[in-house]
């Protein structure tokens, strides 16, 4: 009999355990907030002992890595999903959704958002932000590109002129920018908007209780406005 494949084989257990461990702590972030991820309290829940979790994490950044990753991926198929229940014609609309279920994520999830964009983690190496969001920003990439075409145009003053009074400043032509650009400063926008939102800011300076004219008026300056 082999027993690596039998049931309780030590192989088996280590394999479980690993992703047990980042199941209880994606669990007591989303129950206490980051401040309760310490490696002792995962490990009690998890009933191992306190020093098990450093078989598979040596060092207390890459276990919360590990759950922060667990997170992305949840992220994804949440903005996944509501762009796919959107008209696939109107990536407008797409884009609306996704932005909803961003700061849905953000609301829902404040603990597992923290910790995602915790700086100690990105700044670590361990998360590998580039692969954990990488299918999401390219999602967002490409419906930027079909919402915001690159044949569009703008105008900018030119570079070294001065208008006199009672003039307007000289202008130029100049080709959109890159989509991977404005898919980037959209991020940005809405992960300020979910920041400022759940501190009670936005609130204060605008007086808006509802931040859906918010998230339009960030998709509008980044993309126009939407078709009618």
């Amino acid at each position: 009999m082999d027993r690596t494949n039998a049931p309780g084989a030590p192989e088996q257990e280590d394999g479980g355990l690993r992703a047990r461990l980042v199941t209880v702590g994606a669990e007591l972030v989303a129950a206490e907030g980051v401040q309760a991820l310490t490696l002792r309290e995962i490990a009690r829940r998890a009933g191992v002992s306190h020093g098990a979790p450093r078989r598979y994490f040596p060092t207390h950044l890459s276990l919360l890595s590990a759950i922060a990753r667990r997170g992305f991926g949840e992220l994804s198929e949440h903005l996944a999903a509501e762009a796919d229940a959107q008209p696939q014609s109107d990536p407008h609309a797409q884009l609306l959704g996704m932005a909803r279920a961003y700061l849905d994520f953000a609301r829902t999830h404040p603990g597992m958002y923290e910790l995602m964009f915790r700086h100690d983690l990105l700044e670590s190496g361990h998360l590998g932000l580039r692969e954990t969001s990488l299918p999401m920003f390219t999602t967002l990439v490409d419906l930027v590109a079909r919402a915001r075409p690159h044949s569009e145009v703008g105008t900018r003053p030119t570079v070294g002129t001065r208008p006199t009074v009672g003039t307007r400043p000289t202008t130029d032509t100049y080709p959109s920018a890159e989509p991977q650009s404005v898919a980037g400063a959209l991020w940005a926008n809405l992960h300020g908007i979910a920041q400022l939102w759940s501190w009670g800011a936005l609130q204060l300076a605008t007086g808006a209780d509802d931040v859906e004219p918010l998230l339009r008026a960030a998709l509008d300056a980044h993309l126009g406005p939407a078709p009618r």
